[in-house]
């Protein structure tokens, strides 16, 4: 079970968005992907355009967010925790009991706690998927390729790479549409394996400390390196 969990936390911090994801004793996913041909382009219809226009208007206007969260590994097994968001560049992911693993990006940095094993790695947050949502002005195009728009009663789905290296894997943002507002994300990562988080009763204009953005390593005994 704590390996498969060390994995979708990896999935988490490299990817792509959630970019990529997280890692474990600083695996490949943390390392620098091989050179892949840039990302061809897909051409959307107007329909499809006018979608991507308005996930990047939503996104944009999110400035906190706080939601509990289901995470499906590849191979079914389920974990639960709480997300922060404070954007521009803020992120914190806190796994629930009995795990003591947790993620947070400070603005520069996405870092990993591997509670079992009481060690951190961390990567630039421009290198993960992670900073697909964490930069201050999202636009879903440039650096990023929209590689598919999904439409059925009630949900959106939009497809993301990173144009420059599609290889580090695919995020895939699902919105429910009534009222618009993300509620999950897929993080399809460079060995083809796919992780799942759902955002649960997801609350928007919350307000946070700031020093829990910050990685701090926990003292034995405390679970998550700040105050609880």
């Amino acid at each position: 079970m704590k390996i498969v969990l060390r994995r979708l936390s990896r999935s988490l911090l490299t990817g792509a968005l959630l970019s990529a994801a997280l890692l474990a004793p600083l695996p490949a996913l943390f390392a620098s992907p091989a050179t892949a041909a840039p990302a061809t382009p897909v051409s959307l219809s107007a329909q499809d355009q006018a979608v991507v226009a308005k996930v990047e208007e939503y996104l944009n206007g999110i400035t906190t967010l706080q939601s509990k969260f289901l995470q499906v590994a590849p191979n079914g097994r389920q974990a639960t925790g709480t997300f922060y968001l404070w954007r521009p560049g803020r992120m914190r992911l806190e796994y629930d009991r009995p795990l003591k693993d947790f993620i947070v990006a400070d603005g520069s940095f996405v870092f990993y706690w591997d509670g079992e094993m009481r060690q951190q790695s961390s990567a630039p947050i421009g290198s993960t998927l992670a900073d697909f949502i964490l930069r201050k002005n999202i636009r879903l195009a440039g650096d990023v390729t929209v590689t598919e728009v999904f439409q059925a009663p009630g949900v959106i789905e939009v497809s993301l790479l990173e144009t420059k290296d599609p290889g580090k894997g695919t995020l895939t943002l699902v919105f429910e549409d009534h009222p618009f507002q993300l509620r999950k994300w897929r993080v399809l990562d460079a060995q083809g394996m796919t992780t799942e988080v759902a955002l649960l009763n997801p609350r928007t204009d919350v307000t946070f400390d700031r020093d829990m953005f910050y990685f701090k390593e926990p003292q034995r005994g405390s679970d998550f390196g700040r105050n609880n």
